[in-house]
């Protein structure tokens, strides 16, 4: 049932018969066009609350936020994997009873973007993709990570293992994203301290404490996998990049998003998290491109 402007907690059931969560606010009038929101490493569907609250395309876009299959309201210890997340949001489409949607993905939501859009590219009518991963531009730990992928996939095996026999979390707090993003300007962004909250939002140890450890290994093995060759995305597609060097060289990014047959790249002044750092920018970025998309004659969506 249609509620318009009313931001509602929904479920759906994927394949396997895993219910996995997710947030709407619909359009005040149907058919509307859709924008599913993808959050990023051991996070869940809150990153986006700040921008379904404020932005403009509220009212005549369907504004879809959801959880990851293993993440926030969606939690499984099993699946947590690209193939699976692909096929889950086929699922929540097919739930929706739609054909396509716009994909907006921070960082693993980027990386889950871009693999359903080569998978299903006729469903994903065009991408917005915040600080994209490619395995070819990264630096520091996701470095490592993908140096050592073998040695990795070995621990997340041993641990899901230990899961399997009983020995694992029994309560795991939900995180409030958008409440730590606004601590974070309050705290951090304002007395200029930007250093301080890039070690706490890079915290290994503070993502483990909302988020189990197998589950984490499985985000990450999931972002150091290689992406389809941009050229391959004939879709409209924004990249809205950060200029903070973090997990990946800004530089040989930009490249490969230049690559995009249909790509518009904007540079945001922040570190790997513009959606906190920079959010009202950001949110105009957003907005200005889905204007221009829906006033094409290809982005009215039917039912």
């Amino acid at each position: 049932m249609r509620t318009p402007g009313m931001d509602t907690a929904q479920t759906y059931r994927a394949a396997d018969g895993t219910t996995l969560g997710y947030r709407i606010a619909r359009a005040a009038r149907s058919p509307a066009p859709l924008l599913v929101m993808i959050h990023g490493v051991a996070s869940n569907l809150t990153r986006w609350s700040e921008f379904v609250e404020h932005t403009k395309l509220r009212g005549n876009w369907d504004l879809l936020r959801l959880d990851l299959r293993g993440h926030g309201d969606s939690f499984t210890r099993s699946g947590l994997q690209i193939a699976s997340w692909i096929d889950d949001l086929g699922a929540l489409l097919d739930h929706e009873q739609r054909s396509s949607a716009v994909f907006a993905g921070h960082s693993l939501g980027a990386q889950v973007a871009v693999q359903f859009a080569a998978r299903h590219p006729s469903r994903a009518r065009a991408l917005i993709l915040i600080d994209p991963v490619f395995r070819q531009a990264l630096r520091g730990g996701l470095r490592l990570a993908a140096a050592c992928a073998p040695f990795v996939r070995t621990v997340a095996a041993a641990v899901r293992g230990l899961n399997a026999i009983g020995i694992r979390r029994r309560h795991i707090p939900q995180r409030d994203l958008h409440a730590l993003d606004e601590r974070a300007r309050q705290q951090w962004l304002s007395a200029n301290r930007s250093r301080e909250m890039v070690a706490h939002y890079g915290s290994l140890l503070e993502d483990l404490r909302y988020f189990p450890l197998a589950s984490y290994l499985a985000d990450v093995l999931a972002m150091i996998e290689p992406l389809p060759a941009p050229e391959s995305l004939a879709m409209p597609t924004l990249a809205l990049l950060s200029s903070g060097i973090t997990y990946t060289e800004p530089r040989p990014t930009r490249e490969l998003l230049s690559r995009l047959p249909h790509g518009r790249i904007v540079t945001v002044d922040a570190y790997h998290w513009p959606l906190t750092e920079r959010p009202d920018e950001v949110r105009a970025a957003i907005e200005s491109w889905c204007v221009e998309l829906a006033a094409q004659p290809s982005s009215r969506t039917t039912r």
